[in-house]
This record gives C-alpha cells, sequence and structure tokens, in this order.
C-alpha cells in the first residue's frame, strides 16, 4: 500500500510541472502576438518627407550636347628661306604676339646677294643715264640734220632696253631684301606656341615637314559640337527670332559643374552628316583668362530662348508613372496630394512645368518612396529647401 502511495504523490508533481510549463508556454505565445500586433501601428506612421517650394522663374531653354575646343587658327610657322638656324627668341609654350621676333637665320647670304644685287642695279641705272644723254644729244643733231634718223631711234630703242634691265634690277633688289626679311621668323598672329621641333646650329629648308614650331590662335577660342537632326528646326528658329543677336553658348566641364567660359553661335554646317544623322556647329569663346586648351572635351549649352514666368520645381520632385509625370504637393492639412505635371524643359536639376502645380506650393523632394496620394506626411524640420533649387546648371 505504501509504495502504491508514492507513485501517485510522484505522478501529481508531475502533473503540476506540465501544467506550470502549459501556463508559461502561452504567455510566450501571447507576448509574440502582442509584439507583431504593434510592428503594423509603427508602420502606420507618417512618412518624414523633405520638400522645396515651387517657384516662379525664367528659365533659359537650353540644348545641351558635347563638345570640343578648337583653335580658331592654327599654324606650322615654318622658314620661307633655306638656311642656318642661328636663334630662336621663345620658349616651348609662349605666348607671343603677332609680329614678334621668334627665330633667326643666319643673315650673312642673303645680305651678300642683296650687296649684289644692288650692285648690278647701280650699274645698269649708270648705263641707262647715259644713253638718255646720248638719245637727247642725237636728237638735237637730227633737228639740225647732223645726223641719221635710224641713229636717232637705235638710241631710243637701247634707253629702253637699259630702262627694261634696271626695272629687272630692280626687282632682283627688291626679292633679295625680301629673302633678308625672311631670315627674320615673326609669330604671324597673336597666340600660344607649342613645343619647338628644331635646335638653333641646324640647317632648316622651307619644305621642312614640322617647321620651328606650332602655334595656336587662343583668343577668341572656337567650340565644335553638333544637334541631333530632329534638333535642327529648333536651333533654325531660334536664330530666325534673334535677327542679328547671335545665339549664346555655355561651356561646362565633364561633370557640368564648372561654367568654363560663355560665347556665340558662329555658323551651321551646310549639311547633315548621314552617319549620325547631325548637323555641325561652329561656336566662338572670348577664353580671356586662356584657360581653354584645343581639344579639350567640354559640355556645351545652346541657349534657344526663354521661358519667362515659368513654374519650376526641383528635379527630384517629379515622378514618371503609367500616366506620364507627377508630383506630390504637400497641403495645408500636411496632406500629400498627386498632381500631373507636363514637362516643358530640363535645366540640370531644375525643371518647369506645366499642370495644377502653383508657384508657393510645396512639392516632396526626398522620401516619395514612403508616400501615396492622400497620405498624412510629417515635413522634416519644418521645412527644407532642396540645395539645388534655383540653381542654373547647363541643359
Amino acid at each position: 500500500m505504501s509504495g502504491l502511495g508514492g507513485k501517485r504523490i510522484s505522478m501529481s508533481k508531475r502533473g503540476l510541472w506540465v501544467v506550470a510549463g502549459s501556463v508559461l508556454l502561452a504567455g510566450m505565445i501571447g507576448g509574440l502576438a502582442a509584439i507583431r500586433h504593434k510592428t503594423p501601428e509603427k508602420g502606420e506612421r507618417s512618412p518624414v518627407v523633405a520638400v522645396a517650394p515651387v517657384i516662379k522663374a525664367d528659365m533659359p531653354v537650353t540644348l545641351g550636347s558635347l563638345g570640343t575646343i578648337t583653335a580658331s587658327q592654327t599654324v606650322t610657322v615654318r622658314s620661307r628661306v633655306d638656311g642656318q638656324l642661328e636663334k630662336l627668341h621663345f620658349e616651348d609654350g609662349q605666348e607671343v604676339r603677332a609680329g614678334q621676333l621668334l627665330a633667326e637665320l643666319d643673315p650673312r647670304p642673303f645680305q651678300a646677294q642683296l650687296l649684289q644685287a644692288q650692285g648690278q642695279l647701280q650699274k645698269d641705272e649708270a648705263l641707262l643715264a647715259n644713253a638718255r644723254l646720248d638719245l637727247a644729244r642725237y636728237r638735237q643733231l637730227q633737228q639740225q640734220d647732223s645726223i641719221a634718223r635710224q641713229q636717232v631711234e637705235t638710241q631710243a630703242a637701247l634707253v629702253q632696253q637699259y630702262e627694261g634691265t634696271v626695272k629687272v634690277d630692280q626687282g632682283l633688289v627688291g626679292n633679295a631684301r625680301l629673302q633678308l626679311e625672311y631670315s627674320r621668323i615673326t609669330a604671324p598672329f597673336s597666340g600660344r606656341l607649342g613645343i619647338r621641333q628644331v635646335d638653333p646650329g641646324n640647317l632648316i629648308h622651307a619644305t621642312d615637314t614640322n617647321g620651328l614650331v606650332s602655334m595656336t590662335r587662343i583668343r577668341p577660342i572656337n567650340v565644335a559640337f553638333s544637334v541631333p537632326e530632329t534638333r535642327l528646326g529648333e536651333v533654325t528658329a531660334a536664330m530666325g527670332t534673334a535677327g542679328q543677336q547671335p545665339l549664346l553658348i555655355e561651356v561646362w566641364d565633364r561633370d557640368r559643374h564648372t561654367r568654363l567660359g560663355s560665347g556665340k553661335l558662329l555658323a551651321l554646317d551646310n549639311q547633315v552628316n548621314a552617319t549620325n544623322g547631325s548637323v555641325a556647329i561652329k561656336g566662338e569663346l572670348a577664353n580671356e583668362d586662356g584657360s581653354l586648351f584645343p581639344n579639350q572635351f567640354v559640355n556645351v549649352s545652346l541657349q534657344l530662348g526663354t521661358l519667362f514666368g515659368a513654374t519650376v520645381v526641383p528635379e527630384s520632385a517629379v515622378q514618371t508613372g503609367r500616366d506620364g509625370s507627377y508630383v506630390y504637393v504637400v497641403q495645408a492639412g500636411g496632406t500629400a496630394a498627386m498632381k500631373p505635371v507636363r514637362i516643358l524643359h530640363k535645366d540640370g536639376e531644375r525643371v518647369a512645368v506645366a499642370g495644377e502645380v502653383q508657384p508657393g506650393e510645396r512639392v516632396i523632394v526626398d522620401g516619395l518612396d514612403k508616400v501615396r496620394d492622400g497620405q498624412n506626411v510629417k515635413v522634416a524640420d519644418g521645412r527644407r529647401q532642396d540645395k539645388t533649387h534655383g540653381k542654373k546648371q547647363a541643359g
């Protein structure tokens, strides 16, 4: 009997442990359920967004393109005569003025040729002067019937012969003087020199391919770029509207962060490139500081006109859906309202739009992935102006 009673007591203890474990497990399940039940409550909180004001501003209508800086004038400086290079008067990469002395050849051979030509001219001028005196005397004697007419005519022909000889001599003197001048090589225009191709002491020739040095004109400097033929009508229409005033252009660095210069459109090519369907355009830049170099890569912005009083929003505010572009406007009660817009023009990080959005309203520029139409939103820091809004960039 006593053994049976001990077994009952043991089973009662085991039952107590089972009951306690069941209660504990139920409590854990209930706690997890409570935690899971609270998670959606956090997701229902109003999303935090950043906003920027819609503004009314004049926006340039621009056409962007990739371009290359080209020299407005390029030349290889060569000697016009053969001779020994005696002196160089420039440094590599130096900027020079038009007419500035760049190099000198040994002048002595040219000086000797000039003296020889001058001596021959002087000799023939003396013969001409003597022949003219004889002709004058012969004509006086002819009037007195003291000399035959044929002798007078012969002397007159001799005078004409000497006159021709003197003219030839004068040409030879002029040519010799020119050759001497060519022994001094000067800059044909103001510009920047390259790296010299020959050193003093060398014999140089007028036919040398590389010449002495290359030279480019950089003030002003040109930019070459192209536009697709689909936009050609806009360009020609803008040129017609501008009348006598050339269209303005700006050039920017590779990242479109720094403006490198501004200038004007010079000309359109007279045909469309059949290979890529574009039209070449040439522009001119002042380049007063000389910072632009030939063959430098740039981004070009050609101004076609201006949208006056445009409704402007940051580019980050404009979203695209199945029905087109739209923005979210934060209304007075803190509700996000989706408003469709039509993009008129993009200018860097600004966009001119048309639609229901009005200047003075606030559009969401950050946190858009959490926003739904009609949802309450919380504006971070009360109001935040997008740092790029209102900043002009190249198109």
